[in-house]
């Protein structure tokens, strides 16, 4: 069997040319064992809560790390883990983002004692929320805003805003997106037809009645899709970062803005995970004039909460929408949205975490990993890229960076990632399990960049060619 042969089972992926697949096979069974091996405390635990709760986490994709079983946390502080046994590792996961500015940071962790003694929930307003609404406005350029549990929410909530204000009932997103568990984004382009995501459990309603979906970076398909002129809103982020990072083509946003409003449409930017540009976001740094943004995990420092905003032109219409609707529930927001644990934090982040000083030094420092990557990738003879949006840096398993999300989805190999993660954890470094995304904190050293290369470069040595 050569160096590229596949197991009689497995099917190529573009990903491995260049690695030595059985090697690959048999560095993959020595990490797991090792593993084994060296975590014994988070084991037992495992074996406990495998009693009681389904699939033994407490949500069933904190099994995706490629471990074989889940690695239990004792302690999380700036980009330093400690787990159940005792090991330290430097994190570049960092809560997929919930953490991007460092594991309990100061300022919202003094924020959240001092109000602990001041009560948590109420469904009343608190001064720390007129300010965040201040500084949200001051910092995205949007005037009104309103809160949520989670950016999930904050999704479904300005869809349902924008519907009530529109009268129109369809929205559209682009192919392999991700807006947390929104129903009404699971429509995916397969073979050039809309299609509802088979691996969604439990959806008895047909999302394709009221969801159109095209390719990112597509400027006749959207034009196409939004010429019947009744799409309420197009929402995305303006990277796509779930299935891999996908950037868009020089020109791509200023032609779609012009697109989206001559046909009506309103534009939702989702800066969830691209806030990892500037303190303003994405759009803002690259002229994109949304009509409303959501922002979700880091806008608390961790903390459960998320924000969505609103140009003035909608919130006037939105409020008429409501003003006008029959009394009841709205289906918009829930007893806990708005809670004072999460104001207090809010105001903190926003106030002394998510800082220019902050991006100052998280921006320079993720060039120097994203260099770093590419030389690796180089003495390795991989042909893989190599993708930043700001603090954000991934590696992919292609030579030049996806246009869309079929040619993203198209070099995933959850294999080949999770035989990579595991490498990395039981060398001390964590990066996101879903695909090969990693972010730097205001707390990140260049001690843990080169950790983290020097962790890459021992695992990529034992799964390419000897040479």
């Amino acid at each position: 069997m050569d160096g590229n042969s596949m197991p009689p089972d497995s099917h190529p992926k573009p990903g491995r040319v260049g690695l030595d697949w059985t090697r690959a096979q048999d560095f993959l069974a020595r990490e797991r064992e090792a593993y084994t091996r060296e975590n014994p405390r988070s084991a037992e635990l495992a074996a406990q809560a495998s009693q009681h709760l389904l699939f033994g986490v407490p949500l069933h994709w904190m099994n995706d790390w490629g471990t074989p079983f889940a690695l239990h946390v004792q302690d999380a502080r700036g980009v330093r883990l400690t787990d159940v046994d005792g090991h330290e590792r430097v994190d570049f996961c960092l809560g997929d983002t919930g953490a991007m500015f460092g594991h309990a940071p100061p300022a919202v962790a003094n924020a959240l004692k001092a109000q602990a003694d001041r009560g948590y929930t109420t469904m009343l307003a608190t001064s720390d929320a007129a300010e965040v609404g201040r500084l949200l406005s001051e910092r995205f350029g949007l005037p009104f805003w309103q809160f949520a549990m989670s950016a999930t929410d904050a999704n479904r909530y300005i869809v349902r805003w924008i519907r009530a204000a529109t009268g129109r009932k369809t929205i559209l997103v682009f192919n392999g997106c991700y807006h947390g568990t929104i129903e009404d984004v699971f429509v995916d382009l397969v073979d050039g037809r809309p299609v509802q995501r088979d691996s969604l459990l439990g959806q008895v309603h047909d999302l394709t009645q009221h969801t159109r979906v095209v390719e990112f970076n597509d400027l006749p398909a959207l034009e196409a899709a939004l010429s019947a002129g009744d799409v309420a809103c197009v929402l995305a982020e303006p990277v796509m970062t779930n299935i891999g990072m996908v950037l868009p083509a020089p020109g791509f946003w200023a032609e779609a803005q012009r697109i989206v409003r001559r046909h009506g449409a309103l534009l939702v930017m989702d800066e969830t995970h691209t806030i990892s540009t500037g303190p303003g976001g994405y759009a803002q740094a690259h002229g994109i004039s949304p009509d409303a943004l959501v922002l979700g995990k880091p806008v608390g420092g961790g903390v459960p909460c998320a924000v969505y905003g609103m140009s003035t032109d909608l919130a006037a219409r939105a409020v008429r929408a409501k003003q006008e609707a029959p009394p009841g529930h709205s289906g918009i927001g829930t007893t806990l949205t708005g809670n004072m644990l999460a104001m207090a934090a809010m105001r903190a982040a926003l106030s002394e975490v998510m800082t220019a000083q902050a991006y100052g030094h998280m921006l320079p420092l993720a060039e120097r990993l994203a260099h770093g990557l590419r030389t690796l990738l180089a003495r390795h003879r991989l042909p893989w890229c190599v993708t930043q949006v700001g603090a954000r840096v991934e590696f992919q398993f292609c030579p030049t960076p996806p246009r869309n999300g079929s040619e993203a989805d198209a070099v995933l190999d959850g294999e080949l990632e999770h035989l990579i993660h595991l490498g990395l954890l039981n060398r001390g470094v964590l990066i996101t399990p879903f695909h090969n995304m990693m972010l730097v904190s205001p707390v990140t050293t260049d001690e843990d960049v080169a950790a983290l290369l020097a962790a890459l470069d021992a695992v990529l040595s034992e799964i390419t060619p000897r040479r």
